[in-house]
């Protein structure tokens, strides 16, 4: 218990910078209770932002890296990631507006070297999240797409002419196929046992 207490505790110490004597905290979830809900999907959903307002600020959370050389997968990553580094400062700057640019900037820096392994594992979840949705819902258009176009098919008069004398011929064998079959298991044994009583 205590060691989960205390791991809490380094994981919100980790999300937090003291300024000027006030709290801020650098994970945007943290205040979650101050959003509506537009906000909270402005958040939550990646590609609310620009290509080029991402692009642009690239190097400003991740100077260290030749984005030349990363995977179309890895750019997309850290793109997203881009665009939480600047969606937490938006939040920071609106809900803390006393802050001037310097504290802005000492904010912004503590943030590119604690926050970027978690966001970009944040990013990755939501995108396998929304790959999820996408499947499930092509999956589920497909099926209604395939329902209709039977039901298109049987509602075409000319498939219900075709289909209607298919359906009597089938039923009219099923019908005398029974019956056959009910007469020769039914009657022979029950006769034959009444002529052995007999005899």
């Amino acid at each position: 218990m205590k060691k989960s207490k205390r791991k809490i505790t380094n994981h919100l110490q980790q999300d937090v910078i003291k300024i000027a004597g006030k709290t801020i905290f650098i994970n945007p979830f943290l205040y979650w209770r101050r959003f509506d809900e537009n906000t909270n999907r402005w958040l939550r959903e990646p590609g609310q932002m620009s290509e080029e307002q991402i692009q642009s600020n690239r190097n400003r959370f991740y100077p260290e890296i030749e984005w030349d050389d990363l995977s179309i997968e890895e750019k997309h990553i850290k793109d997203a990631a881009v665009e939480m580094f600047l969606k937490t400062l938006e939040l920071i700057s609106t809900f803390h507006p006393y802050l001037s640019a310097g504290q802005l900037l000492e904010v912004e820096r503590k943030m590119a070297i604690i926050k970027k392994i978690p966001f970009e594992k944040w990013v990755t979840k939501s995108f396998a999240k929304k790959a999820r949705l996408l499947e499930h819902e092509k999956r589920k258009f497909q099926r209604e797409r395939f329902l209709s176009s039977w039901r298109e098919w049987f509602s075409l008069e000319n498939t219900q002419q075709a289909i209607f004398p298919l359906i009597v011929t089938i039923f009219i064998s099923s019908f005398i196929g029974w019956s056959l079959g009910i007469s020769k298991n039914s009657c022979n044994p029950y006769f034959e046992q009444e002529m052995d009583q007999f005899n």
